[in-house]
C-alpha cells in the first residue's frame, strides 16, 4: 500500500462554512484551556538553548548504500545529507547477501556520494568474493591492498575518507593461516602507509563494542606505532548500549595515553529495525548524543538501498527514508534532548543558524507521549505564541513505498517560561518531526461532523439515541439523527473536545480508563484529559482518533461491522476499524 498526500483540505474548508453554528456549543467549552499534561506521560524533552554540536548529520550514511555512479538516483540520494558511505573495495568481489554480481565500488561509487557531500570509506577486505573472508596468502593479501591503494590514489577521488583494513575480524580474521589479527593489523597498516601516507586508516572494526578485545588492539597498536586514525567498531544488538560503548572507549583511550579519535560505527541496526523510522530514531539521538563522528546504516539486503530507507535497490522511499529527510534538513546546532529513563520515545533536535526554527526528529514511544521544548526565551526570534508543526512518516514495512510525511496538526502554541509541551498518541514503529517557528500557518478540523467508521461504514452515535450523561457510545446505520452529528472544538495543543450536538456532552472513557477495552461514552465537561482527543490522518482521507488521556484510538468492539457495537478504545494494532471518515454536517 502507498501512502497519499493528507486531502484533509476539502473538508476543512467545508468546516468552515459550518462553524458559524457552533457558536452557541463553542464558547462555553473554548473558555477551558486545555489540560495539563497527564502525569504519566512519557516526554522528550528539548533544550533549545543548550548546543550540543554543529550539525554534520552523523546517522545519515549507510554501508553499500549506494550501487552504482547513477543508483540511486540524486534526488533521492543528496535530501538526506549523508554524512559518509562504507563502499566495496576498488575492483573488489564481494557478493554478499546473494547478490548476483559486485556492486558499489568505492571508487565508482564516490562522484555520487560527493555531489550529496558525503565521503566514502574503502572497506578493503571485500576484494574477496567470500563472506566470512577465505584468507589466500599474505602475499596475495599485501598485492590487493597495494592494486587498492594504487587505484585510489589514481582516481582524483577528493572524498575518500579513510582505508577500512578489515571488517570484522574478532570472527572473519583466519589466525590459523594469516597468525593474530594485532599483528596483522600492523603489517597490513605498514603496507598502507609505505603506499599512501596521507588517507586516514579506520578500524579494527570489531562486529560489537567488546572492553577485553580493544583493550589488547589499541595496547598493541600503540606499541607497533599503528594506532588507527578512525576507531570504529559495530552497534547491531540495539541502540541501548551506545553510550556506554562510547563512553568504555573514551575511557580507555584516555587511559592508554593514546589522543582522541573520530569514533564510526560502521554498521548500525538489527535485521528488523532497518526500515522503521521508529525504531531507526534512537540511533540517531543516541550518535548525536555521544559524539559520534559518523554512523552508517547496516546492509542486510541488497545495495544501493540507502541503508534499507528505500524499498529496494534504487527504488521508492519507504517509512525511514522520510524520517532521515527531516533529519537531512536540519542546519545549525544539535541541541540537547533528554528521553525519559525508561525505554521509549526518544529524538534529536537543531536550531537553524538563523536562530529562527527548531526541529525535533522522534519515536519510539507508544500511546500517550509528549515533547517539551525548552529555551525558547533565549532564542530573539520567538516571541509568547509560536507556531507548531506536528508530521509523521507511517511505516508500513521496509519493502512499502510511503509517498511523503502526513500533517497531524499545525497550530499556534502559547510560550510559558521559555517552554511548550506538544502532546502525541504515537505508534512505536512512526517516525515524528517537529518543527517550531516564531509565526506560520495553522489549520484547524473544527466544525460539526457526521464520523462513519471505515471498516464497518456505521456512523458514531449514543446508544438507543441517547442524550444522558453516562450514555455508551457505538455505531450505528447512518441518519440524519442529531445524536450521529460531533462538533469538532479547538482545545489547544492540537487537541479536540468531540461534542454531541444532541446532548451537549462530550466524547469521553469510562471512568478515564487508559487500558485497551475502555468503553467510550458522553458526559459533563469535567475537565478530564479523557475528553481530550487527537485526530491523526491516515494520508488518505481517514483518521485516527486517540485520545489523550490513554493515547489508545476509538475502535469498535470485535471490529464489529453491526449497528449497535459498542465503540472503545484500543492500541493502534492497524486494523480498519480504528480509521473514521468526517463528512461536514
Amino acid at each position: 500500500m502507498t501512502t497519499t498526500p493528507d486531502h484533509r483540505a476539502g473538508r476543512r474548508a467545508a468546516a468552515l462554512l459550518a462553524a458559524f453554528t457552533l457558536a452557541a456549543v463553542a464558547t462555553p467549552l473554548a473558555a477551558a484551556p486545555a489540560q495539563a499534561a497527564p502525569t504519566a506521560l512519557t516526554t522528550l524533552v528539548v533544550n533549545a538553548n543548550q548546543t550540543l554540536r554543529g550539525v554534520t548529520h552523523v546517522a545519515s550514511g549507510s554501508l553499500y548504500g549506494l550501487d552504482t555512479a547513477t543508483v540511486p538516483a540524486d534526488s533521492l540520494v543528496e535530501p538526506l545529507k549523508p554524512n559518509t558511505f562504507v563502499q566495496m573495495a576498488p575492483g573488489g568481489s564481494q557478493l554478499p547477501n546473494g547478490e548476483s554480481g559486485p556492486g558499489g565500488d568505492a571508487l565508482v561509487v564516490a562522484p555520487e556520494a560527493a555531489k550529496a557531500g558525503a565521503k566514502v570509506v574503502v572497506r578493503m577486505p571485500d576484494w574477496y568474493p567470500n563472506f566470512p573472508y577465505k584468507w589466500v596468502s599474505w602475499s596475495n593479501w599485501l598485492s590487493a591492498v597495494d592494486t587498492q591503494v594504487a587505484s585510489v590514489k589514481s582516481s582524483g577521488a577528493t572524498n575518500i575518507a579513510a582505508y577500512e583494513l578489515w571488517n570484522e575480524p574478532d570472527w572473519t580474521w583466519d589466525t590459523t593461516n594469516a597468525g593474530s589479527f594485532d599483528a596483522g593489523w600492523a603489517r597490513t597498516y605498514q603496507e598502507v602507509r609505505s603506499k599512501d601516507a596521507a588517507t586516514p586508516i579506520q578500524g579494527p572494526s570489531y562486529s560489537a563494542w567488546n572492553q577485553g578485545w580493544m583493550t589488547t588492539f589499541l595496547t598493541d597498536a600503540k606499541n607497533s606505532g599503528t594506532v588507527p586514525d578512525v576507531v570504529s567498531w559495530h552497534e547491531l544488538g540495539g541502540a541501548q548500549n551506545i553510550a556506554a560503548d562510547v563512553a568504555a572507549y573514551r575511557a580507555l583511550e584516555s587511559s592508554l595515553g593514546i589522543s582522541p579519535r573520530p569514533i564510526a560505527i560502521e554498521e548500525y541496526g538489527t535485521t528488523g529495525e532497518v526500515g522503521v523510522p521508529g525504531a531507526m530514531v534512537g540511533y540517531i539521538a543516541k550518535f548525536e548524543r555521544a559524539g559520534v563522528h559518523d554512523a552508517e546504516m547496516a546492509f542486510w539486503n541488497h545495495y544501493g538501498t540507502l541503508g534499507d530507507t528505500l524499498t529496494d535497490t534504487g527504488a521508492a522511499p519507504n517509512g525511514a527514508y522520510w524520517l532521515y529527510k527531516w533529519y537531512g534538513d536540519m542546519s545549525g546546532s544539535m541541541v540537547v534532548t533528554t528521553p525519559p529513563a525508561q525505554t521509549g520515545i526518544d529524538g534529536a533536535a537543531s536550531v537553524n543558524s538563523a536562530r529562527n526554527q527548531v526541529s525535533v526528529v522522534f519515536g519510539g514511544g507508544s500511546g500517550a507521549t509528549a515533547v517539551t521544548v525548552n529555551g525558547l526565551n533565549s532564542l530573539a526570534a520567538f516571541g509568547g505564541t509560536v507556531n507548531v508543526k506536528l508530521e509523521y512518516t507511517p511505516s508500513l514495512g521496509r519493502t512499502a513505498a510511503v509517498s511523503g510525511p502526513v500533517t497531524i496538526s499545525q497550530t499556534t502554541y502559547t510560550v510559558s517560561n521559555g517552554s511548550l509541551t506538544v502532546p502525541v498518541a504515537m505508534n512505536p514503529a512512526y517516525g515524528y518531526h517537529l518543527v517550531v517557528t516564531p509565526t506560520g500557518a495553522t489549520s484547524s478540523l473544527a466544525g460539526r461532523y457526521q464520523i462513519t467508521n471505515l471498516n464497518s461504514g456505521q456512523a458514531l452515535d449514543t446508544q438507543g439515541s441517547g442524550t444522558a450523561q453516562g450514555t455508551l457510545v457505538d455505531q450505528a446505520t447512518p441518519s440524519g439523527s442529531t445524536t450521529q452529528n460531533w462538533t469538532l472544538v479547538a482545545a489547544g495543543s492540537g487537541l479536540y473536545k468531540l461534542v454531541n450536538q444532541a446532548s451537549g456532552l462530550l466524547l469521553g472513557v469510562q471512568n478515564m480508563s487508559t487500558g485497551d477495552g475502555g468503553d467510550a461514552l458522553i458526559w459533563g465537561d469535567s475537565g478530564t484529559a479523557d475528553h481530550l482527543w487527537q485526530l491523526i490522518p491516515d494520508g488518505a482521507g481517514h483518521d485516527k482518533i486517540a485520545n489523550y488521556n490513554s493515547g489508545l484510538l476509538l475502535g469498535v468492539t470485535g471490529m464489529s461491522t453491526s449497528s449497535g457495537a459498542q465503540v472503545l478504545q484500543w492500541d493502534d494494532n492497524g486494523t480498519a476499524d480504528h480509521l473514521w471518515t468526517l463528512t461536514a454536517r
